[in-house]
């Protein structure tokens, strides 16, 4: 119901003239925010049914948003955490020991899907990262009491100095 609601405002919208509003707070009308809808429904193209993909690009004129409007999807903590342990294990097989200085930043080549480590290809499917390797060293040296038996065997493993 709201998004038909949504949709007859947009199409009213436009029949009286109006521009199709592109971003949210641009048009709202009878307290709905036409703007927002239209940009939900640019960015949300795939999850719309292949009817309302329809009326949207034919009789509104929406299109899907391209992949570089896409949001990045956000980083799990799992993610994150698998990312500076990679990081930790790069540093540890260049310098041999994980007594990194606090304010340390280490690189890291990092897949699109936020998996650490060089993995293979051409390097077009990696970003490099810089993260806060130093800082995450002693996060977890704290917070040793609430890592799981497989993260501090993990980090152990690799050098970890617990005291």
């Amino acid at each position: 119901m709201e998004w038909q609601r949504c949709f007859h405002l947009v199409r009213q919208h436009l029949e009286a003239g109006g521009e199709l509003p592109i971003s949210p707070g641009q048009v709202v009308h009878q307290g709905e925010d036409l703007g927002r809808w239209a940009r939900a429904q640019r960015l949300g193209w795939d999850e719309l049914t292949g009817v309302q993909q329809w009326m949207c690009e034919h009789i509104l004129g929406i299109q899907p948003a391209t992949d570089e409007e896409k949001p990045k999807p956000r980083t799990s903590q799992a993610d994150k955490w698998a990312m500076n342990y990679a990081a930790a294990q790069q540093y540890y097989r260049r310098e041999g020991h994980l007594r990194v200085p606090r304010q340390h930043i280490e690189r890291i080549a990092v897949g699109h899907d936020g998996s650490g480590g060089s993995g293979s290809g051409s390097g077009k499917d990696h970003e490099v990262r810089e993260l806060k390797l130093g800082a995450w060293i002693s996060n977890q040296r704290s917070r040793a009491a609430t890592l799981t038996p497989e993260r501090m065997e993990q980090l152990s493993a690799i050098g970890m100095r617990w005291a």
